[in-house]
């Protein structure tokens, strides 16, 4: 058995490595190592931003979810599937029309060149913000891996965490955003057929005539409480609020927003939308609906789940696996949890690249630096910071070995989201959003969330409830009031772009 997923990771490595050597031919300047030339289809882009914005929590997070809190869980698929099309619907065209005008190829390059400024302190702030949080997202998705490889290879966590790293790496370090995006495509394939295939199999293998929510009442009938597990319905509310606004962070992350900037032109985000939309909610509800399952299967009636299917639930699908798939498929879907965790880390890696390289080095110190220099110096920044985020995924494991894979995501991308989705926003659909408002609300967004995290949750009374809520909601509506009132006190000066620059929309 061991062997079998030894061969097929083999086989998995073997193509992702293929797609850098192949990438790579294709990187002839900075243009096309962060954004592939801006030359890339709808079916690619679609598939690299969900792949992205889902990452290693989708199979093992999520799914642990489902298993714990039953029903209620699919609000995470209603806040991701609603933040996807509001993304796509209403903003991509949007945002591609202005970041092509500006010539932007990074985020920090687009809200420089929407404020029209000069000191260069809105550059340096998005590049740190970015840089800092990207490296512990980038930790967490390495943290996934580590967990991944000990419980459906029997690894050991840190040489599992070690290896998925050197993996990503690889083929990153090569092919650069041509190399995500491509492997990304692929990755995403494997994920969206591996979580549809799962729960028809194990539904199709157990006796299910009693149905779910029967089989789940008899577990615990507080799993099948949509509004949530507990007898406090405030408690409930919070907890709702907080599944639901993860889908906030497709509203203006980087990581997602710069494959807007990366596509060939606003009919291929038209295509792109609907693949996106159906991506997001079929693997969503595959996910919960596995853990769901899992937790049918595997426990009785006052059992603890933590106790049989691990922390956070996080081994319930290795376990289905396991128990329902052939040998071949167990080794498989070993690829697409790794898949899962990949997308992510290659694509952050590559946005914390251009934030060092391009926003701090190139246009603070050396602005006459040739691209071939740049795409060298990218290559080296991405490696030193794979290797900080390796370093911390390590320390946290080392520290805290209870941890859950959900807190260390879920905090990585809230510190993503809180920071930029409501200055992108802003700078979208509100003329009077200011230079200062921005960089007030970047600053508010990267402190509510260590704040809302070690210091409100740990508080009595009030506490527990925002443990529930977690940090994103509270940390973006604080960063989108701070954003709208230091606006107010200072507005735009004359030189700030007023979005005159406005291409004619691509009409279908």
């Amino acid at each position: 058995m061991e062997v079998t997923k030894f061969v097929v990771l083999g086989l998995y490595v073997s193509i992702l490595f293929l797609i850098g050597i192949i990438a790579s031919r294709r990187v002839k300047s900075m243009s096309d190592f962060y954004l592939g030339g801006k030359r890339l289809g709808y079916w690619a882009v679609a598939f690299s931003a969900r792949a992205t914005g889902e990452s290693g929590w989708l199979l093992i997070g999520l799914t642990g979810m489902g298993a714990l809190s039953g029903l209620s869980a699919y609000w995470v698929v209603v806040g991701e599937v609603l933040g996807v099309a509001i993304s796509w619907w209403f903003m991509a065209k949007r945002f591609k029309r202005k970041s092509d005008a500006y010539g932007s190829i990074t985020i920090p390059d687009y809200l420089e060149s929407h404020f029209n400024s000069t000191k260069k302190t809105m550059r340096i702030l998005a590049a740190s913000i970015l840089s800092v949080f990207v490296v512990i997202y980038v930790s967490s998705q390495i943290d996934v891996t580590g967990k991944a490889f000990e419980s459906m290879m029997g690894m050991n966590y840190y040489w599992g965490a070690i290896l998925g790293f050197l993996i990503v790496l690889s083929y990153i370090f090569v092919g650069g955003f041509v190399a995500a995006v491509w492997s990304d495509l692929f990755q995403g394939l494997l994920m969206f057929f591996g979580l549809l295939l799962l729960p028809i199999v194990v539904w199709f293998s157990m006796d299910g005539s009693a149905g779910v929510v029967h089989s789940l009442n008899a577990i615990d009938p507080a799993l099948t409480n949509i509004w949530g597990t507990s007898s406090d319905i405030w408690m409930n509310i919070a907890t709702m609020l907080g599944f639901a606004m993860i889908g906030l962070g497709f509203l203006g992350s980087p990581q997602v927003y710069v494959r807007f900037m990366s596509i060939k032109d606003e009919r291929e985000i038209d295509k792109g939308k609907w693949v996106a939309v159906l991506f997001t909610l079929l693997t969503d509800a595959a996910a919960v609906t596995i853990g769901i399952l899992g937790r049918i299967v595997f426990t009785e009636s006052g059992q603890n789940p933590e106790g049989i299917l691990g922390n956070g639930a996080e081994n319930v699908l290795s376990m289905l696996t396991e128990d329902f798939l052939p040998h071949i498929l167990v080794a498989i879907y070993v690829a697409i949890v790794l898949s899962a965790i990949m997308s992510t880390i290659d694509s952050l890696l590559v946005i914390a690249s251009s934030a060092i390289t391009r926003d701090f080095y190139q246009k603070l110190f050396r602005p006459d630096l040739k691209d071939k220099d740049l795409t060298r110096i990218s290559r080296m920044v991405t490696l030193i910071m794979a290797l900080m985020a390796l370093t911390i995924a390590l320390i946290i494991a080392r520290v805290s070995p209870n941890h859950t894979v959900f807190w260390l995501v879920i905090f990585g991308w809230s510190g993503i989201a809180a920071s930029f989705c409501p200055v992108i926003i802003l700078s979208l659909f509100w003329k009077g959003l200011s230079e200062k408002g921005a960089m007030a609300a970047m600053v508010a967004g990267f402190l509510c969330v260590p704040f809302f995290k070690f210091v409100v949750q740990g508080m009595e009374g009030i506490g527990p409830y925002f443990v529930q809520l977690d940090v994103l909601a509270p940390s973006f509506l604080i960063s989108m009031t701070v954003a709208w009132v230091v606006s107010k006190i200072y507005p735009t000066s004359s030189k700030a772009d007023t979005s005159s620059i406005q291409p004619p929309l691509i009409e279908d």
